[in-house]
């Protein structure tokens, strides 16, 4: 058993004894003491209280030494799973054969997994995981949040399970440094927030690590029309430098992995993430990752930094999942410099906002550009704004298209290519519209043509497309 195992066993025996401790002395606020608890019922209560009894017993009773030498996960979780039967057989409480099971795998999750949330975390339909607190647990399943049924302890039940998930990422939550941002193993990405910055309690969010969607998957969901696929993909291959806008959870990442697909394998790539995220396919990848400032405030690595050193990596093309700063001068400069083809992501809710947006962090580098040489910069670093959004039934679109044509005077040209037009919402709460070409030609297809890019001749002719 590794030593993350050891500590995991031990810090659920502490949670419970510290669980124990809190009951016995309702006047120090634990679980006993919060008015909830009248409501519940006495099963519940026996239930909650035989689970904490299992595992101070578990630890008295597993042999760690003989579970060190197992290597292989199942082995050691069959060792636990079984040890909490045996003694799950020597209580008195009155459980059925379905009930047994379920407190069996609530004691295995509390010991190996996340606890509660284990289930949600194997959950593939689960993209979200939210808790506000021990007995306030969403999820979001296909852009829909949903209240869940479950609950810790109390907030050191939640504490500990929070410790376990950041420390498994060499990171550490404390009154000293109560936020933490990381990456799970499997790259789901986790934040944690706890007192006495969250006013009600510890607050942990995990953004799921969800499966890989193709261009094809993602015009069968209608998240975009074969036209716009088509189009997008001729754009990557003719090396355009092309930036994603969306809000929070709109699929900036997901069309960023879809986009990616599209570059040729033998080109080098560079990728450069807050979190890692990015699932390329391509069998000649560099991936960057920033790094947070240590215990003692030093050694941060920040986007900035990775960016100017991957312009010494020979790059062919260079990714940021998302621009958040003053890095935005760096990249703009690479895409000007030669690293034509380049890809990143920026939070904004419309086209021309994500470029305002682009100007504000080009301000953050310190720089004193005047207005209209930032605009010039970006005019000629960008070629293509891809506007993405989740609307009100949860379902995501690439709602526009538009080309960047240049800067006249002080102000960005832009014309639209594709867009999807609602119509409205239909009696089931699901938007209603479809996609359609603007009849606007980009001046990018002499590009496209040049680059041995056939595109068929109807793409850009107006006419609603159905999905």
């Amino acid at each position: 058993m590794n030593r993350g195992l050891r500590e995991r066993l031990q810090g659920a025996t502490r949670s419970a004894h510290t669980a124990g401790a809190l009951a016995e002395n309702p006047g120090d606020g634990g679980i006993a003491a919060a008015p909830v608890r009248r409501f519940e019922s006495d099963v519940t209560s026996a239930v909650e209280q035989l689970q904490q009894s299992l595992h101070r017993k578990l630890v008295e009773r597993l042999d760690l030494a003989a579970l060190d030498a197992l290597t292989e996960p199942a082995q050691i979780f069959g060792q636990i799973r079984a040890a909490v039967a045996e003694l799950l057989r020597a209580e008195t409480v009155p459980l059925s054969h379905a009930e047994r099971e379920q407190l069996i795998e609530r004691v295995v999750h509390e010991v190996t997994g996340l606890g509660p949330i284990e289930p949600l975390f194997r959950d593939p339909s689960v993209s979200d995981i939210l808790v506000n607190g021990p007995r306030d647990v969403y999820v979001e399943r296909q852009g829909r949040l949903q209240s869940m049924d479950i609950r810790f302890r109390d907030d050191a039940h939640l504490l500990t399970v929070i410790d376990r998930i950041v420390s498994r990422v060499g990171r550490r939550v404390d009154e000293s440094s109560p936020m933490v941002d990381a990456r799970l193993p499997d790259g789901s990405r986790v934040n944690a927030i706890i007192p006495p910055l969250a006013i009600d309690g510890p607050v942990l969010s995990i953004r799921r690590f969800g499966a890989t969607l193709t261009a094809d998957r993602l015009v069968e969901l209608g998240a975009m029309s074969e036209s716009m696929m088509v189009l997008l993909a001729g754009c990557v291959r003719a090396r355009l430098n092309i930036l994603v806008s969306g809000g929070t959870g709109s699929g900036k990442t997901t069309l960023l992995n879809v986009l990616s697909s599209f570059i040729p394998d033998d080109e080098r790539i560079v990728t450069i993430e807050d979190a890692a995220e990015l699932r390329l396919q391509q069998a000649h990848v560099v991936r960057l990752e920033t790094r947070p400032p240590n215990a003692e405030g030093r050694g941060e690595i920040i986007m900035r930094d990775l960016v100017k050193n991957a312009l010494r990596m020979r790059p062919d093309r260079i990714i940021i999942g998302e621009v958040r700063s003053a890095e935005a001068l760096d990249m703009l400069q690479a895409m000007n410099t030669g690293h034509e083809g380049s890809l990143t992501t920026v939070h904004a809710n419309a086209p021309r906002d994500a470029l305002s947006r682009l100007e504000t962090m080009i301000l953050f580098a310190g720089t004193n550009l005047p207005e209209r040489a930032m605009r010039e910069q970006i005019a000629s670093a960008l070629d293509v704004v891809i506007q993405v959004s989740r609307l009100a039934d949860g379902t995501r679109r690439v709602l526009s298209i538009t080309e960047i044509t240049g800067s006249e005077g002080d102000v960005l040209q832009m014309q639209e290519i594709h867009r999807f037009r609602r119509r409205g919402i239909d009696t089931t709460g699901r938007v209603v519209g479809h996609f359609e070409a603007t009849g606007v030609r980009p001046r990018f297809a002499d590009r496209l043509a040049l680059a041995g890019v056939d595109l068929p001749a109807t793409l850009f002719a107006e006419s609603p497309e159905g999905w």
